[in-house]
């Protein structure tokens, strides 16, 4: 009909549950919005519909070249450790560009436990989550989790990571003793030059992992987010603590 919303085709991503695929002519990744009519950071919202489903309902468009963890979708991640109903704990949040889609992953149900050490970007963080009821903002420094320990209730799902530290190994597993399931699972983004610029990347990288091993932390996989970052690797895993 004149005037009627164009509707896009959009696909349930094959390997993760509340990951979309929106059909064009260039296909993009999506997350379903938790809270439809609200851009966060600028970017493309579609209206779509489900194959399979005759319900209409808001995408949001997941650029890779803004988000860590849709670069790794694109690159072909085996498993993003998180799924709708998930508790998360995210650590880096910034602004909250990715704890966005996070929150559109993981639902109603689900819930995100977002630490941010900046306080502007979590001045953003705490906006968004008024509209986000399933976002906990936490501006604390992820180095220290004693100090929110509180705030967190439960054991969680998943950690996903994306801290510019030198020691971001050792702040994940000190993260993961305190709050991560047994046989939870980790995301970390690894940026090289930041824990060690004069190494080569994959050095680093395979140092990081050793470390992690020590700790209990167990890692599956590990691959590039080249093009659309240099010098970053993702490493994911699962938890096993040693007791």
């Amino acid at each position: 009909a004149p005037g009627a919303k164009k509707t896009n085709v959009v696909e349930p991503h094959q390997r993760f549950e509340g990951v979309y695929i929106v059909k064009g002519k260039t296909d993009a990744l999506a997350t379903k919005s938790l809270v439809p009519g609200v851009s966060i950071y600028g970017e493309k919202r579609v209206n779509g519909t489900v194959t399979g489903t005759t319900e209409g309902c808001e995408f949001r468009v997941w650029n890779p070249y803004r988000s860590k963890l849709a670069s790794a979708v694109y690159n072909g991640v085996e498993s993003i450790r998180m799924q709708p109903g998930a508790s998360v704990l995210y650590l880096g949040a910034a602004s909250g560009t990715t704890v966005s889609h996070v929150s559109d992953l993981v639902g109603p149900e689900g819930v995100v436990y977002a630490v941010e050490f900046s306080h502007r970007s979590g001045r953003d963080l705490e906006e968004m989550s008024k509209r986000r009821s399933n976002i906990v903002p936490i501006l604390e420094d992820a180095r220290h989790p004693m100090k929110y320990r509180m705030l967190i209730p439960r054991l969680v799902d998943c950690i996903f990571m994306d801290v510019a530290q030198p020691d971001q190994g050792r702040i994940l597993a000190l993260n993961a003793q305190y709050f991560l399931k047994d046989g939870g699972g980790f995301v970390i983004s690894i940026k090289a030059n930041c824990i060690d610029s004069t190494a080569p990347a994959a050095e680093v990288f395979s140092s990081e992992v050793e470390k992690m091993k020590e700790s209990g932390l167990k890692p599956k996989e590990q691959l590039t987010l080249e093009p659309f970052e240099r010098d970053h690797a993702v490493v994911c895993g699962i938890f096993k603590p040693k007791f």
